[in-house]
């Protein structure tokens, strides 16, 4: 059975956005569009009073800008008569992947994912994409001082092993349909607090440049398959001392029309559940952020 690429909307600019990703993403890839609108809010200090007339024609009127935006798309709608987090969760799991919108970026409006998205990436086994509104409610997918969408797949690669090979697939798949490149992105090393470049003691004794090339060996193993499976998809091998987080939000800082990132399904219990660079790339990357779940 084709898998839908799913978008929950609820009649805000950052949903609108959403859609108009999702649907962009979805005529791509040759998958039908599936538009879900969860009408009973999440309570706060007392029960929401729903309106399903009203979430039926919020539904609607995404549908027909939708339609009208993509004649050729097959868009199917669906209104789950339950909360947000666990109708998108559920939702999720039966779809190539799940669309979101959210906030702004930056130290604080990164922070407004909100009550309903951090709870969906931390509970759903399938890749959810973060989209962010530009001032004209658009997606905010453009190439840093362009009016067309970046030409590369930002992906951040931490651990070399079947991580890897999850987030490189999902990388690869959507860069193959869109027809861009994947920048691979790998940093090494420990960083000191206050800076980003190697120890002295390393520098002095050649270690760090033994270890850069160990290290851009690992990377080049690491992406042979896909090369050979994506031979018309272009990489470029983005290696850097530094901090992770850093490293790719500089990475993604050029020519990104989307970021890629991991989430470990089996974590410790009392652990952060989306793990540092990821939250750092939701909360501070200008493109949309892809978090894509692997079994590590």
């Amino acid at each position: 059975m084709t898998r839908p690429i799913t978008v929950g909307v609820d009649g805000s600019p950052q949903s609108r956005a959403a859609a108009e990703w999702a649907a962009r993403e979805a005529a791509r890839r040759g998958l039908p569009l599936h538009l879900v609108h969860a009408w009973i809010n999440e309570p706060l200090y007392a029960p929401p009073v729903p309106d399903e007339p009203a979430s039926r024609q919020l539904l609607q009127d995404h549908h027909d800008e939708v339609a009208d935006r993509h004649p050729g798309l097959t868009v199917s709608t669906e209104l789950l008569a339950e909360m947000a987090t666990a109708g998108l969760v559920e939702q999720a799991a039966r779809s190539e992947l799940l669309v979101l919108g959210t906030r702004g970026y930056g130290p604080i409006a990164g922070f407004l994912l909100g009550s309903v998205g951090l709870p969906v990436i931390t509970h759903t086994s399938r890749p959810v994409v973060l989209v962010r509104s530009s001032p004209d409610g658009e997606p905010t997918d453009q190439a840093a001082g362009e009016e067309t969408e970046g030409d590369e797949i930002v992906v951040g690669l931490k651990d070399l092993g079947e991580p890897a090979a999850t987030l490189l697939e999902f990388a690869f798949t959507t860069a193959s349909a869109r027809g861009a490149a994947v920048r691979a992105v790998r940093a090494w090393g420990t960083p000191g607090l206050f800076g980003s470049t190697p120890p002295a003691n390393l520098e002095q004794n050649g270690e760090a440049s033994d270890l850069q090339a160990q290290q851009a060996e690992a990377l080049a193993h690491a992406l042979e398959p896909w090369r050979r499976r994506y031979p018309g998809v272009p990489v470029v091998e983005h290696l850097r001392y530094g901090n992770a987080s850093e490293v790719l939000l500089d990475a993604a800082a050029g020519h990104a029309a989307l970021v890629v990132t991991g989430r470990r399904m089996r974590r410790p219990l009392l652990a952060m559940r989306a793990g540092p660079v990821t939250h750092a790339t939701i909360h501070h990357a200008r493109t949309p952020v892809a978090v894509v779940p692997h079994g590590d």
